[in-house]
């Protein structure tokens, strides 16, 4: 797979944490197959597809990426940004909206993003308060299951996936491109957050891997929230580790113990190196996302 890249300045964030911290961050594009891209900056990957119907992208990080964002784009393609896909709600992945919506841009999200950006939401997880969006920055098209857009010689279909990373996720799979961008319902290498107290469980996000690999093939780009773009194999290895890792602490749940009791065994060291955390007490949180949805 040949990839092309654009680079424009600035210091990499390579966490959710750092990136809600730093200021200035390395935003690159890189092109994967056909007219569909990915852009790696602060927060969640963003997708996108650049053809003769326009642009249209997955995902907008965090607010301050917007003109670095926007100069990734415009180098890539001089065409309107028609659509913004919004795969979840949190604000790495959405703060973006305002700006886009400003200029023209339609948001499109699951039912569920809507009223989550409406509301506001505290994670407890990063300590963050997310106010409430205001009319400009809320998904405009909504939908219950899935939806598509036929745009630039592709289908690509809008799939909710129930009760995963939240209560509201979505992958988009690009049919004739073969290439899905899945949300933070894939975070390749590091253990993923789970936004339990939003409707997010192990469970769903187990329910959500088997969900696209039944659509892919070995041949499939899989574009994950976090980490590098991977394929069938690396899906198939982040879902060996969700049911791994929650077989582990349902166990020991089972037997009585408390969240903290399984904590204080640091039950999920047999993982290695394979899978990283955000910060030092990241596993710790991720045994108590399991703990707290089974």
């Amino acid at each position: 797979m040949k990839i092309r890249q654009i680079v424009i300045g600035g210091i990499a964030a390579l966490t959710l944490a750092g990136a809600a911290q730093a200021q200035t961050a390395e935003v690159k594009a890189e092109l994967l197959r056909g007219n569909v891209y990915v852009i790696f900056g602060q927060g969640g990957n963003i997708g996108v597809s650049a053809g003769e119907d326009g642009v249209f992208i997955i995902d907008d990080q965090f607010a301050r990426m917007n003109d670095s964002i926007r100069a990734a784009i415009a180098k890539i393609s001089d065409k309107d940004i028609r659509y913004v896909i919004n795969t979840h709600y949190h604000g790495d992945h959405t703060g973006g909206n305002e700006a886009f919506g400003k200029t023209g841009s339609v948001i499109i999200a699951h039912d569920n993003v809507r009223q989550q950006l409406t509301k506001g939401a505290f994670l407890k997880a990063f300590n963050n308060q997310m106010d409430p969006y205001g009319p400009i920055a809320l998904p405009v098209v909504t939908f219950s299951d899935e939806m598509s857009l036929h745009l630039n010689g592709d289908d690509a279909r809008i799939i909710h996936a129930k009760n995963g990373h939240t209560d509201g996720d979505s992958f988009i799979f690009f049919k004739e491109t073969n290439l899905v961008h899945m949300g933070d319902l894939f975070f390749n290498g590091i253990f993923p957050f789970i936004d339990v107290d939003h409707g997010g469980s192990i469970g769903g996000m187990i329910a959500a891997s088997d969900k696209v690999l039944a659509l892919v093939n070995d041949d499939t780009i899989i574009i994950p929230g976090h980490g590098p773009v991977t394929d069938k194999k690396g899906l198939e290895a982040f879902k060996a580790m969700l049911m791994g890792s929650r077989d582990i602490v349902s166990k020991l749940k089972a037997e009585g113990k408390s969240l903290a009791e399984i904590q204080a065994m640091k039950p999920l060291v047999g993982f290695g190196e394979n899978w990283k955390g955000f910060n030092a007490t990241w596993v710790d949180q991720y045994v108590g996302f399991i703990f707290n949805s089974i």
